[in-house]
């Protein structure tokens, strides 16, 4: 190995330590890493700048924004009251609705300000209908999850991966291009939560006083600190005349670039830009509606991804594994890729593992002289299927402090819903991004 794989094999190796050790900010390790790298000539600043710069980071900030005006016109808020009404009316089959409703809102929004939101709403209807609300806040954890492996922007996760694989030379995913895998991987997963992960939960718990909730000042995640869900839970008032144009812009920035218009990138953007010249959204309610923490950990991991394709690290890897699979077909290679991926994930965050596997599934399956495309729509399905561990996903973290779980009810319930979403994955794959 050369000079410069020595220093980024030491840095990774560091870095994810550190992760796994959660003692210091996710963001800040990723910074710390880059650094390092940045000092040693391992990557030159134009490539860090060019990291800082990525069309994921722009998309992500730009939602972000978009997101933090739907919630301050006070639209989020009118619709959860609408469905805390309705599952009044309907019960614990009302919740799944609601649970439902929520999923799909998560399809084309970050997860974590969704589940935030929701999951004070969540327990407070299961109490009221005189159900335990542990029944219901790891579904809601789940189903988002899922329902953001539904599209490209669903997730930071498929940003980066398309990303990644962009520098890596491949054609850029569309939005709804994953959805034939998301989908179906979303249904069987909240069937098995419906009729028998929240079930298994109910059983388990619904006798058990809901645990006194953790100091949640010093409540971590691999992304970012989580604190205490009910400090964002500010009640807001319906504004109609913010609320249409701020849904009018986020509905337009998704249709524009479904058209190919634009890249999402720049139609999220240019919608951001366009709620601030509206004043639908001041410009310092703007800044506060980002999320550097996540926005700074994707790019500092996506600089010591560009030192892995730099210093020739990552064809090293990538080697080491085409000779694990040699001669074995490239159905069995997509499953031993999507294993590894997803037992990373539960071990570190999701940018993470998609900097180190999307290179190496791109190399897999140009050395078995097939379509990188299967495999890499399996890292992005497999590098955000964390639900055997609390600490796997950040909404899981949310619902693990507000609730009080024990660790190992994320074992007993998330680990069969691996498994099940794993093989619809697979198979969804297998069919519509053929080799």
């Amino acid at each position: 190995m050369t000079i410069d794989q020595i220093l980024t094999l030491v840095v990774l190796v560091a870095v994810v330590t550190a992760l796994i050790w959660d003692k210091v900010r996710a963001d800040v390790v990723a910074l710390s890493g880059a650094a390092v790298l940045l000092m040693a000539g391992v990557v030159r600043p134009v490539e860090v700048q060019s990291a800082f710069a990525s069309p994921a980071i722009l998309a992500l900030a730009s939602l972000f924004v978009i997101a933090y005006a739907l919630e301050l016109s006070g639209l989020l808020d009118r619709a959860i009251a609408l469905a805390v009404r309705m599952c009044q009316r309907l019960g614990s089959t009302g919740v799944w609705l609601l649970l439902t409703m929520i999923g799909s809102v998560s399809c084309f929004l970050n997860s974590t300000p969704i589940v935030v939101l929701g999951a004070p709403v969540v327990r407070d209807v299961a109490t009221a209908i005189g159900k335990s609300p542990k029944r219901y806040l790891m579904p809601l954890s789940y189903i988002t999850i899922l329902t953001g492996c539904c599209t490209l922007i669903g997730t930071s996760t498929n940003l980066l991966v398309d990303d990644m694989a962009s520098v890596g030379g491949q054609a850029r995913f569309g939005i709804f291009e994953i959805t034939p895998v998301g989908l179906p991987m979303a249904i069987v997963g909240g069937l098995y939560l419906f009729l028998i992960g929240g079930r298994l939960l109910g059983r388990h718990l619904d006798d058990e006083r809901v645990g006194e909730p953790r100091d949640v000042d010093h409540v971590r995640m691999n992304t970012a600190q989580v604190g205490d869900a009910d400090l964002f839970a500010e009640k807001r008032p319906l504004q109609p005349a913010r609320a249409i144009i701020a849904l009018a812009t986020f509905v337009g920035a998704i249709l524009l670039a479904t058209m190919g218009v634009a890249p999402i990138a720049a139609t999220a953007f240019a919608g951001a830009v366009l709620l601030i010249l509206l004043k639908v959204i001041s410009a310092d309610e703007a800044y506060s509606g980002l999320r550097p923490e996540i926005l700074i950990l994707i790019a500092g991991m996506v600089v010591i991804g560009i030192a892995m394709e730099e210093s020739g690290l990552a064809a090293v890897a990538s080697r080491m594994l085409i000779d694990g699979v040699d001669g074995l077909s490239p159905l069995v290679a997509l499953i031993v890729l999507y294993v590894a991926t997803m037992v990373l994930t539960e071990l570190l965050s999701n940018a993470t593992v998609a900097v180190m596997v999307t290179p190496v599934a791109i190399a897999l399956a140009e050395s078995l002289s097939v379509s990188p495309r299967p495999f890499l729509v399996a890292v992005m399905m497999a590098a955000s299927a964390a639900f055997a561990t609390p600490f796997g996903y950040q909404t899981n973290v949310i619902v693990y402090q507000m609730a009080g779980y024990r660790y190992m009810d994320f074992v007993r319930v998330g680990l069969p819903l691996n498994i099940i979403s794993g093989a619809a994955a697979i198979a969804a794959i297998r069919v519509f991004f053929p080799f």
